[in-house]
């Protein structure tokens, strides 16, 4: 557990120091869509789909974050298919059309890789609506085909290693790293976003626990004002 944990706390700290300028642009970025009355649409598939849900409708976070979420591309309803369907094209494009984003909003693609069919293709059709783009993905694999921190308009390396686990169990690794990984970057930014938004005399939509004196209430509100632009709401 040591090692495991060693190896967490490293990486944050890693990224912390050698990204905190990439990560200072994306927040001015996020701070922008505050501002702006905008929405961040989060979107990753497998297992960096987790980013997008630990964003979305939680205490503490922004209530202005959408999950740009398509189940094919999610692990609860087959996690080899969604391995599978991930290289395939023309997926992602239509999961944006459908989620309704719009210009003055900012999609975040979050992939370790950089280079599988619907994160790339996400990130492209995005750019392509005149959508501002980030994206949280790893160098490691620049030389194995990702390009995502190439092509997005605010790259953010996650720093993750190659194979992305680190703990020699026998013949086998174990232990990822990414999630954590784009867990930290992702709120990191978000968090400072809603700071800088707040030095610009505009009060960031922050959800509460639901379960303070309170706290229902204050999220109703929330959830009124971005229903129509928040689709799993």
């Amino acid at each position: 557990m040591k090692a495991y944990l060693d190896e967490i706390t490293a990486l944050l700290a890693k990224i912390e120091n050698e990204q905190g300028d990439a990560m200072a642009r994306a927040a001015e970025a996020v701070a922008d869509v505050i501002c702006n009355d905008g929405v961040v649409h989060v979107f990753g598939c497998g297992h960096s789909h987790l980013a997008a849900l630990d964003a979305f409708y939680r205490a503490g976070g922004l209530a202005c974050v959408s999950p740009l979420l398509d189940e094919d591309l999610m692990l609860h309803d087959g996690g080899a298919k969604s391995s599978r369907m991930e290289k395939m094209p023309g997926i992602a494009a239509e999961a944006f059309r459908r989620q309704g984003v719009r210009p003055g909003d900012l999609v975040v693609v979050v992939s370790t890789s950089g280079k599988n069919a619907a994160p790339v293709e996400m990130l492209r059709t995005a750019k392509a609506a005149g959508v501002r783009t980030m994206a949280i993905s790893s160098s490691a694999y620049r030389s194995h085909g990702g390009v995502l921190l190439d092509e997005a308009d605010l790259p953010v390396d996650c720093l993750v290693p190659y194979g992305d686990a680190v703990i020699p169990v026998g013949a086998a690794t174990m232990g990822g790293l990414s999630t954590y990984a784009s867990l930290f970057v992702l709120n990191g930014v978000l968090i400072d976003g809603a700071g800088r938004a707040l030095k610009r005399g505009v009060v960031p939509p922050v959800y509460v626990s639901g379960n303070v004196e309170g706290g229902a209430a204050k999220n109703l509100a929330l959830e009124r004002r971005y229903f129509d632009r928040v689709k799993r709401l």
